[in-house]
């Protein structure tokens, strides 16, 4: 068997420097400390569940009050509101900011454009907790559209800014941001999808011909979802895994396997992956089609 890998795969920088605040947060520790994360540090269980044995605990808002001044509080990549890192504040434990400098861009432009009086449009997933901090830097002044349809039906004012989740669709995002402008020329602007998904997206694009693609990463997480959608048009064997062990049988008799891995999958897990593609674990087929696994 020959396995390839994309050119880029793996880590984003802003999910290591996450990981990382949170793995020398632990490591300093002291006596009677707690280590949380506001929410889950990144889409991926095996990563989540490593820092979890360490001793790692993910905060919930409505936990805050209970937080002693000897606990620390790591924000996460996505980032989070102003009027929750005022509560934490308030809290007397030591908060480390770990949100991507990407997502930090986005919530001064939410409150730089918000205050000058224009609404701000983000194109992304509702329930994401980086729109949720971006919407929530907008005070108020704020409509998420997840596609086209949404952004359809939107009533747009004259004075608005159109702003874009990291993780979001390229494609989706040109035909949102086309179509609010044929609604109103003077909307500014701002492509902020990070190059960090673009990047993936377009190694996995120039790999050679190959029998079967794994993407690698949480099946919860949004750019690796649409490195699966993308790979599901290149190929006839395609599979999403969070591990080795999800490894379909079938793989392990195709002659080329590719790797492509979202921006929240490890090195560690990658490397997991084509050792035990290469060990030949070979199995009785059971290939049932591209849902993921």
């Amino acid at each position: 068997m020959k396995v390839i890998r994309a050119s880029v795969l793996g880590y984003c920088m802003g999910v290591k420097r996450a990981v990382e605040s949170a793995e020398q947060a632990l490591l300093h520790a002291g006596a009677g400390t707690t280590v949380y994360t506001l929410g889950p540090l990144i889409h991926n269980p095996s990563v989540l569940n490593s820092l979890a044995e360490r001793g790692l605990r993910i905060l919930k808002v409505e936990e805050s009050s209970s937080l002693c001044k000897d606990d620390v509080v790591v924000i996460r990549a996505h980032g989070t509101t102003p009027q929750i890192e005022k509560t934490l504040e308030k809290s007397g434990a030591c908060v480390v900011d770990a949100t991507c400098p990407r997502v930090h861009g986005s919530q001064k432009r939410a409150a730089l454009w918000s205050s000058r009086g224009y609404t701000v449009i983000i194109a992304g997933d509702k329930n994401h907790g980086e729109v949720t901090s971006i919407a929530g830097y907008a005070e108020g002044n704020c409509i998420v559209v997840q596609s086209v349809k949404e952004a359809e039906a939107v009533i747009l004012p004259q004075k608005a800014v159109l702003l874009a989740q990291t993780t979001f669709s390229p494609v989706e995002f040109e035909k949102i941001s086309s179509l609010l402008k044929k609604k109103n020329p003077s909307i500014e602007v701002f492509n902020t999808i990070c190059n960090a998904t673009l990047d993936r997206q377009n190694a996995l694009l120039s790999l050679e011909p190959t029998d079967g693609i794994l993407v690698i990463g949480g099946k919860n997480s949004a750019n690796t979802r649409r490195l699966y959608e993308t790979a599901c048009t290149l190929c006839g064997h395609v599979a999403l895994i969070e591990s080795e062990s999800e490894i379909p049988d079938e793989f392990f008799a195709l002659g080329t396997v590719a790797l492509t891995a979202g921006a929240s999958t490890p090195d560690s897990i990658i490397d997991a992956v084509e050792r035990t593609l290469l060990q030949g674990k070979v199995s009785p087929p059971s290939f049932a089609g591209k849902s993921p696994q």
